[in-house]
C-alpha cells in the first residue's frame, strides 16, 4: 500500500490552453505536498484508470464540439461497449472544461466526458468546471475558485493527499528554481559541415526548431507541407469602409499538395525583424549562438530525440520560427516566474501581486484586454533578468493561422486562394493592434517571392459531391469556402449534371464589402451554378444600407418554401463565417422554416434539425 496516494492529472489541448491549466492545478498541488502525475491524454493508457487514487481531467472543446486531436484514442477506448457500469466503480474524478459559449456547443467535450466517467462508475468528487473564453478573465475566472474547491474535495476524499493539511505550502521559489526544459549551446566551429547546408534549407529549418520547442501546436507535423509564394495581393473592400478584406493567390514552390474545396490551409507568419532584435537585445542573448533544446528531466513516454532534433540551430532562428515575442500575451504563469527574477522591489512586488488571485482582475485589464506582448512586458519590468530556458518555456508559442481555401484545384491548378479579413482594433488605452498574419500578408509585395511555410488539412466543411443539392450560408469572409465549391461546380457543369446550390451571403454595404460581386453575379446568370435555370440561387443581405438591419436568416425566411423543398430533396447545410452570434440564429431560422412549412411544433423541428445533423448534412465552420 501506498503511503501517499497520488493525483493523476490528465488534459486533452488544441491550441496549449488545457495544457497551461492543466499545469497550474499540478504546480498548485505540489506546492500543496501533494504527488502529481502530469499527462497528455495521448502519453497514458486508458485501461490503467481504474487502478488511479484520483484523476483530475482537463479538457478542450475545439470546433463545433470536437474533441482535441490528443484526446481522440482515449475517447474511443472509453466508448467501448465491453466497458461496463462498474468498470471505473469508486474511482474518484473532477473535470474541468475549457469552452467559448459564443459557440453553440459550449465545452461539450467536458460534459460528455464528465458523463461517460459517471457512466462506467466513477465517483465525480466536484461538480465539473467550465471555463469560458467569453468571460473578460479567461478560463481562469472559473478556475480559480473550482481549484480551491477541488482541494477540499481532495482532502475530504482521502487526506493523505495532503499530508501537512490542504492550509500547508512550499513556498513557489522551490518550484520556480528551475524551468522544465534545458538549453545546451554548441561551439560551431566543431560542428558537422552539413549543418550549413541544413540550415538553407527552409523546411528543415522549420521542422527542426519546432521539434525542438516545448510549445504545443495544432498539429503532429512540424515539417510544412510545402512553401508558397504568393502571385496576387488584392483589395476586395473599399478604402475606407473601415474594413480590409484582401484576396491572396499562391502558387506552389516547393512541391504541389493535392486538395479538395472545404479544406484549411494553415500559414505560419513571419515576426517583424525589428521586434525579434529588439528581443534578442533586451534579453542580452547571442543571436549567432547554436543551441538545442531537450525536457531537463526525461520522462520514460516521452518520445526519443530525432536526429534531427539533434543538430543544432541559430538562437535568433528558433525565436523566429517558435516563440511568439510581439503578437501573444503572456501567461500568468509568466508573470510569476518573472517575480522571482525581479530585482527592483517595486517591480517585484507589482508582479507577484499580478500573479495572485487577487491580482487577476488588474492583470487581465494590464495584460489580456491590452493584447501586450511578451516584449512589452518585459520592457516595462527592466529589472527582470529570466534565463533564456525559462523564456523558451513560457513565451507563448509561434502558431500557424488557419484559414478556409476560397479555391478549386479543378479551377486553378497548382494554386490556392484564401479570403482574409486583415484584423486590427485599438485598445481601452487607444493603442492600436494588428492581426500578426493577416497584416504579414496584406503587407506582402508579390514580386518579393517571398516563401510562405504552410500546412493543409481537412476542416469542418466536407467536399460535396456534384449530385449533393447545396444550401450554403456564408456572410462576410464566410464566403470563401463557398466561392470554391461554386468554381468547382462550373467546372463540372459542362461534363455531368449537377445539383441546385442557394447561396446566402451578407455583408454591411452593397458598395463597400460585397466580396466577390462580380464572380457571385456571373454564376447567378445564364445558367450558372446559382441561377434559377438551374435550381438555384444567390441572395444579399446588405445589413446597413437601410433603417433596418437585414441579416442573411431574414434572406433565408423570404426563402423558407425553397429552402424546404431542397431539403425535403436531401440538400446538405453549410454555414461558414464569424462564432459570435450568426451561427445560432442561423440554425434557430433552419427550425422556423422547418416548423412553418410543415406547421410542426418548433421542438419537432429542432428533431429533424439534429437528424440531419446526425447524418452529415449540417455543417459549420465558424471563427472568432
Amino acid at each position: 500500500m501506498k503511503d501517499q496516494p497520488e493525483l493523476l492529472i490528465l488534459y486533452a489541448t488544441q491550441t496549449g490552453n488545457a495544457q497551461d491549466a492543466a499545469e497550474r492545478l499540478g504546480r498548485e498541488a505540489e506546492l500543496r505536498g501533494c504527488v502529481v502525475r502530469l499527462l497528455s491524454m495521448d502519453e497514458y493508457d486508458a485501461s490503467s484508470l481504474p487502478r488511479e487514487d484520483a484523476v483530475i481531467f482537463v479538457v478542450s472543446t475545439t470546433g463545433q464540439g470536437e474533441t482535441p486531436d490528443s484526446m481522440r484514442g482515449f475517447w474511443r477506448f472509453l466508448l467501448q461497449r465491453s466497458l461496463n457500469q462498474s468498470w471505473l466503480k469508486g474511482v474518484p474524478y473532477a473535470v474541468f472544461g475549457l469552452g467559448d459559449s459564443s459557440y453553440q456547443k459550449y465545452n461539450f467535450v467536458a460534459k460528455k466526458l464528465d458523463k461517460r466517467l459517471s457512466d462506467l462508475g466513477a465517483r465525480a468528487i466536484l461538480e465539473r468546471g467550465l471555463g469560458d473564453d467569453q468571460h473578460h478573465s479567461g478560463y481562469e475566472a472559473a478556475l480559480d475558485p473550482w481549484m480551491l474547491s477541488l482541494w477540499s474535495s481532495l482532502s475530504d476524499t482521502n487526506p493523505m493527499f495532503f499530508p501537512k493539511g490542504i492550509d500547508f505550502m512550499f513556498s513557489s521559489d522551490t518550484l520556480i528554481d528551475q524551468s522544465s526544459i534545458q538549453v545546451a549551446y554548441h561551439n560551431v566551429g566543431k560542428l558537422n559541415s552539413q549543418l550549413t547546408s541544413d540550415l538553407k534549407n527552409m523546411e528543415m529549418q522549420i521542422e527542426r526548431a519546432r521539434l525542438m520547442s516545448p510549445g504545443k501546436f495544432s498539429h503532429g507535423k512540424k515539417k510544412p507541407d510545402c512553401l508558397l509564394n504568393m502571385i496576387k495581393n488584392q483589395r476586395l473592400s473599399k478604402v475606407g469602409s473601415g474594413k480590409d478584406v484582401r484576396h491572396f493567390e499562391f502558387e506552389f514552390v516547393s512541391s504541389v499538395i493535392e486538395y479538395e474545396v472545404g479544406d484549411v490551409l494553415e500559414v505560419l507568419p513571419s515576426q517583424n525583424p525589428a521586434a525579434v532584435n529588439d528581443f534578442i537585445q533586451r534579453c542580452n542573448l547571442d543571436p549567432e549562438s547554436f543551441i538545442t533544446i531537450s525536457p531537463r528531466n526525461r520522462r520514460k513516454q516521452d518520445p526519443i530525440p530525432t536526429a534531427t532534433q539533434m543538430v543544432p540551430i541559430k538562437l535568433k532562428t528558433f525565436i523566429e520560427l517558435t516563440m511568439d515575442i510581439a503578437s501573444a500575451s503572456p501567461r500568468r504563469y509568466f508573470f510569476e516566474v518573472m517575480s522571482y527574477y525581479a530585482t527592483a522591489p517595486h517591480e517585484k512586488e507589482r508582479l507577484q501581486y499580478f500573479a495572485s488571485p487577487e491580482g487577476r482582475d488588474d492583470l487581465y485589464q494590464y495584460n489580456q484586454k491590452e493584447r501586450r506582448s511578451v516584449l512589452e512586458v518585459l520592457e516595462d519590468f527592466p529589472s527582470v533578468k529570466m534565463p533564456f530556458d525559462w523564456l523558451v518555456q513560457l513565451v507563448p508559442p509561434l502558431k500557424t493561422r488557419s484559414f478556409s481555401i476560397s479555391s478549386s484545384p479543378l479551377a486553378h491548378p497548382n494554386q490556392v486562394h484564401l479570403t482574409v479579413n486583415v484584423v486590427s482594433w485599438t485598445t481601452p488605452y487607444k493603442r492600436n493592434r494588428l492581426g500578426l498574419c493577416s497584416s504579414w500578408l496584406a503587407g506582402l509585395d508579390p514580386e518579393q517571392c517571398v516563401c510562405i511555410p504552410v500546412w493543409f488539412h481537412k476542416g469542418s466543411l466536407p467536399a460535396p459531391s456534384p449530385s449533393l443539392p447545396l444550401i450554403l450560408v456564408g456572410p462576410g469572409t464566410g464566403c470563401a469556402p463557398f466561392r470554391g465549391f461554386v468554381e468547382e461546380r462550373s467546372m463540372e457543369n459542362p461534363s455531368m449534371s449537377t445539383a441546385p446550390v442557394l447561396f446566402f451571403f451578407g455583408c454591411r454595404n452593397e458598395d463597400n464589402d460585397f466580396l466577390y460581386r462580380d464572380f457571385w453575379l456571373s454564376h447567378s446568370k445564364h445558367h450558372g451554378v446559382l441561377s434559377e435555370e438551374k435550381g438555384g440561387g444567390f441572395y444579399v443581405a446588405f445589413s446597413r444600407d437601410q433603417p433596418r438591419k437585414v441579416y442573411v436568416q431574414h434572406k433565408m425566411l423570404e426563402q423558407s418554401q425553397r429552402i424546404w423543398n431542397m431539403l425535403k430533396d436531401g440538400a446538405a447545410v453549410y454555414v461558414a463565417g464569424s462564432s459570435t452570434k450568426m451561427p445560432a440564429d442561423v440554425w434557430s431560422t433552419f427550425e422556423e422554416i422547418i416548423s412553418r412549412e410543415t406547421r410542426v411544433p418548433r421542438e419537432s423541428a429542432v428533431r429533424w434539425l439534429r437528424a440531419l445533423e446526425k447524418a452529415g448534412k449540417y455543417h459549420v465552420e465558424a471563427w472568432s
